[in-house]
Protein backbone atom coordinates (compact mmCIF):
# COMPACT_ATOMS: atom_id res chain seq x y z
CA UNK A 1 0.00 0.00 0.00
CA UNK A 2 1.47 3.02 -1.22
CA UNK A 3 1.60 5.88 1.47
CA UNK A 4 1.60 9.81 1.03
CA UNK A 5 2.79 12.10 3.65
CA UNK A 6 1.49 15.60 3.65
CA UNK A 7 3.09 18.32 6.01
CA UNK A 8 1.36 22.01 6.56
CA UNK A 9 3.93 24.36 6.35
CA UNK A 10 2.17 27.20 5.19
CA UNK A 11 1.07 28.66 8.91
CA UNK A 12 1.90 32.29 10.05
CA UNK A 13 2.48 30.96 13.99
CA UNK A 14 0.97 33.90 15.61
CA UNK A 15 1.48 32.28 18.81
CA UNK A 16 5.10 32.29 18.87
CA UNK A 17 5.39 35.93 18.72
CA UNK A 18 8.33 37.59 17.34
CA UNK A 19 9.07 37.89 13.28
CA UNK A 20 9.95 34.52 12.75
CA UNK A 21 7.63 31.26 11.54
CA UNK A 22 7.71 28.70 14.06
CA UNK A 23 7.99 25.85 11.27
CA UNK A 24 11.45 27.78 10.02
CA UNK A 25 13.08 28.20 13.89
CA UNK A 26 16.36 27.26 14.14
CA UNK A 27 16.80 23.72 15.99
CA UNK A 28 20.50 22.61 16.44
CA UNK A 29 21.48 24.40 13.34
CA UNK A 30 18.64 23.24 11.40
CA UNK A 31 14.42 24.55 10.66
CA UNK A 32 12.20 22.75 12.68
CA UNK A 33 10.23 21.53 9.36
CA UNK A 34 13.04 20.25 8.39
CA UNK A 35 13.79 18.24 11.34
CA UNK A 36 10.29 17.12 10.98
CA UNK A 37 10.73 16.01 7.72
CA UNK A 38 13.49 13.55 8.21
CA UNK A 39 11.65 11.84 10.55
CA UNK A 40 9.47 10.67 7.13
CA UNK A 41 12.62 10.07 5.35
CA UNK A 42 13.47 7.69 7.77
CA UNK A 43 10.49 5.91 8.00
CA UNK A 44 10.12 2.72 5.15
CA UNK A 45 6.29 2.89 5.29
CA UNK A 46 6.33 6.57 3.40
CA UNK A 47 6.90 6.53 0.22
CA UNK A 48 6.68 9.69 -0.90
CA UNK A 49 6.29 13.20 0.85
CA UNK A 50 4.35 16.81 -0.03
CA UNK A 51 5.17 20.14 2.07
CA UNK A 52 2.89 22.76 1.57
CA UNK A 53 4.35 26.07 1.84
CA UNK A 54 3.72 29.56 1.82
CA UNK A 55 4.84 30.73 -2.38
CA UNK A 56 7.12 33.09 -0.96
CA UNK A 57 9.00 30.21 1.03
CA UNK A 58 8.63 27.67 -2.48
CA UNK A 59 12.63 29.00 -3.48
CA UNK A 60 14.39 29.10 -0.33
CA UNK A 61 12.90 25.66 1.19
CA UNK A 62 13.65 24.02 -2.13
CA UNK A 63 17.21 24.56 -1.70
CA UNK A 64 17.37 23.42 1.79
CA UNK A 65 15.70 20.15 0.59
CA UNK A 66 18.30 20.07 -2.53
CA UNK A 67 21.36 20.32 0.05
CA UNK A 68 19.53 17.67 2.09
CA UNK A 69 19.34 15.16 -0.62
CA UNK A 70 16.05 13.13 0.53
CA UNK A 71 15.97 9.56 -0.03
CA UNK A 72 12.39 9.50 -1.63
CA UNK A 73 10.63 11.95 -4.06
CA UNK A 74 9.86 15.17 -1.72
CA UNK A 75 7.46 17.46 -3.63
CA UNK A 76 6.79 21.46 -2.45
CA UNK A 77 3.45 22.21 -3.24
CA UNK A 78 1.48 25.94 -2.52
CA UNK A 79 0.05 26.08 0.43
CA UNK A 80 -3.13 28.36 1.75
CA UNK A 81 -4.21 30.88 3.66
CA UNK A 82 -5.62 27.99 6.21
CA UNK A 83 -4.61 24.82 7.16
CA UNK A 84 -7.33 23.34 5.36
CA UNK A 85 -6.27 24.75 1.94
CA UNK A 86 -2.89 23.68 2.54
CA UNK A 87 -3.41 20.43 3.06
CA UNK A 88 -6.03 20.26 0.13
CA UNK A 89 -3.13 21.74 -1.98
CA UNK A 90 -0.89 19.31 -1.01
CA UNK A 91 -3.40 16.47 -1.17
CA UNK A 92 -3.64 17.20 -5.17
CA UNK A 93 -0.01 16.74 -5.68
CA UNK A 94 0.34 12.93 -4.27
CA UNK A 95 0.79 10.44 -7.37
CA UNK A 96 -1.90 8.63 -8.48
CA UNK A 97 -0.81 5.08 -6.83
CA UNK A 98 -0.95 7.02 -3.21
CA UNK A 99 -3.61 5.14 -0.99
CA UNK A 100 -3.39 6.53 2.07
CA UNK A 101 -2.20 10.06 3.10
CA UNK A 102 -1.03 10.84 6.54
CA UNK A 103 -0.88 14.24 7.24
CA UNK A 104 1.77 15.67 10.19
CA UNK A 105 1.89 19.10 11.62
CA UNK A 106 5.23 21.06 10.48
CA UNK A 107 6.28 21.32 14.51
CA UNK A 108 6.10 18.18 15.68
CA UNK A 109 9.83 17.28 15.22
CA UNK A 110 9.74 14.73 17.72
CA UNK A 111 7.59 12.19 16.28
CA UNK A 112 9.03 8.98 16.06
CA UNK A 113 9.53 6.40 12.99
CA UNK A 114 7.87 3.80 15.36
CA UNK A 115 4.62 6.37 15.58
CA UNK A 116 4.45 6.61 11.68
CA UNK A 117 4.69 3.24 11.28
CA UNK A 118 1.42 2.34 13.88
CA UNK A 119 -1.09 4.99 13.07
CA UNK A 120 -0.41 3.89 9.14
CA UNK A 121 -1.09 0.11 10.02
CA UNK A 122 -3.93 1.00 11.72
CA UNK A 123 -5.39 3.48 8.71
CA UNK A 124 -4.60 0.64 6.41
CA UNK A 125 -6.68 -1.60 8.20
CA UNK A 126 -9.62 0.67 9.18
CA UNK A 127 -9.38 3.43 6.56
CA UNK A 128 -8.51 6.68 9.18
CA UNK A 129 -5.87 6.76 12.23
CA UNK A 130 -4.67 9.49 14.66
CA UNK A 131 -2.51 9.53 17.17
CA UNK A 132 -3.08 10.93 20.75
CA UNK A 133 -2.94 10.37 24.29
CA UNK A 134 -4.95 11.00 27.06
CA UNK A 135 -5.13 13.94 29.35
CA UNK A 136 -3.33 13.64 32.75
CA UNK A 137 -5.13 16.64 34.12
CA UNK A 138 -8.58 17.20 35.11
CA UNK A 139 -10.78 19.27 32.16
CA UNK A 140 -13.45 21.26 32.71
CA UNK A 141 -15.65 22.58 30.35
CA UNK A 142 -15.71 26.54 30.75
CA UNK A 143 -18.43 29.41 29.51
CA UNK A 144 -15.61 32.21 29.33
CA UNK A 145 -14.25 32.32 32.49
CA UNK A 146 -17.21 30.29 34.40
CA UNK A 147 -16.74 26.26 35.20
CA UNK A 148 -19.99 24.49 33.79
CA UNK A 149 -18.90 20.48 34.10
CA UNK A 150 -16.31 18.21 34.94
CA UNK A 151 -14.96 16.12 31.49
CA UNK A 152 -14.41 12.48 32.57
CA UNK A 153 -10.70 11.64 31.11
CA UNK A 154 -11.55 8.58 30.26
CA UNK A 155 -13.59 9.48 27.43
CA UNK A 156 -10.88 12.46 25.73
CA UNK A 157 -7.74 12.11 24.25
CA UNK A 158 -5.61 15.12 22.91
CA UNK A 159 -5.05 14.41 19.31
CA UNK A 160 -1.84 14.63 17.60
CA UNK A 161 -0.16 13.94 14.45
CA UNK A 162 -0.20 12.36 11.94
CA UNK A 163 -3.31 11.72 11.19
CA UNK A 164 -3.84 9.14 8.07
CA UNK A 165 -6.81 8.22 5.95
CA UNK A 166 -7.22 6.29 2.82
CA UNK A 167 -6.94 9.08 0.32
CA UNK A 168 -10.56 8.73 -1.34
CA UNK A 169 -12.26 9.56 2.31
CA UNK A 170 -9.66 12.45 2.97
CA UNK A 171 -10.75 13.74 -0.35
CA UNK A 172 -14.45 13.52 0.35
CA UNK A 173 -13.92 15.22 3.28
CA UNK A 174 -12.99 18.00 1.61
CA UNK A 175 -15.33 18.24 -0.91
CA UNK A 176 -18.37 18.12 1.72
CA UNK A 177 -16.38 20.23 3.93
CA UNK A 178 -16.33 22.78 1.38
CA UNK A 179 -19.87 22.30 0.58
CA UNK A 180 -21.05 23.06 3.85
CA UNK A 181 -18.94 25.99 4.63
CA UNK A 182 -17.40 23.82 7.46
CA UNK A 183 -14.14 24.51 8.92
CA UNK A 184 -12.03 21.92 10.84
CA UNK A 185 -9.29 22.35 13.25
CA UNK A 186 -7.93 19.31 11.98
CA UNK A 187 -8.23 16.46 9.17
CA UNK A 188 -10.01 14.41 11.61
CA UNK A 189 -12.84 16.69 12.57
CA UNK A 190 -13.53 16.89 8.50
CA UNK A 191 -14.07 13.09 8.49
CA UNK A 192 -15.58 13.15 11.87
CA UNK A 193 -18.29 15.81 9.92
CA UNK A 194 -19.03 12.48 7.73
CA UNK A 195 -19.74 10.50 10.58
CA UNK A 196 -17.15 8.13 9.88
CA UNK A 197 -15.34 6.35 12.82
CA UNK A 198 -12.02 7.12 13.60
CA UNK A 199 -9.36 4.78 15.28
CA UNK A 200 -7.10 6.57 18.09
CA UNK A 201 -3.34 4.97 18.31
CA UNK A 202 -1.37 6.01 21.44
CA UNK A 203 0.58 8.83 21.01
CA UNK A 204 3.43 10.16 23.24
CA UNK A 205 3.76 12.54 25.43
CA UNK A 206 7.09 13.87 23.43
CA UNK A 207 5.17 14.45 20.09
CA UNK A 208 4.89 17.91 21.17
CA UNK A 209 3.55 20.90 18.97
CA UNK A 210 6.16 23.71 19.14
CA UNK A 211 3.79 26.26 19.14
CA UNK A 212 5.05 28.89 21.89
CA UNK A 213 8.45 29.94 23.05
CA UNK A 214 8.72 28.36 26.04
CA UNK A 215 8.28 24.78 23.80
CA UNK A 216 11.68 25.76 22.27
CA UNK A 217 13.52 25.03 25.86
CA UNK A 218 11.83 21.33 25.60
CA UNK A 219 12.70 20.85 22.13
CA UNK A 220 16.21 21.72 22.97
CA UNK A 221 16.27 19.25 25.76
CA UNK A 222 14.60 16.35 23.66
CA UNK A 223 17.18 16.87 20.98
CA UNK A 224 20.24 16.79 22.73
CA UNK A 225 18.70 13.69 24.94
Amino acid sequence: MRVAAIIPAAGLGTRMGGTSRKQFMLLDGAPILLHTLRKFLACGVIDEIVVALRPGDLEWFGRELAAERPSKPVRLAAGGGYRQESVKNGLAQVSGEVELAAVHDAVRPFVSVEQIESVVAAAARTGAAILGVPPVDTVKQVDRTRIRTTLPRERIVLAQTPQVFRVELLRRAFGQAEADGFVGTDEASLVEHLDVDIEVVLGSDRNIKITKPSDMALARLFLHE
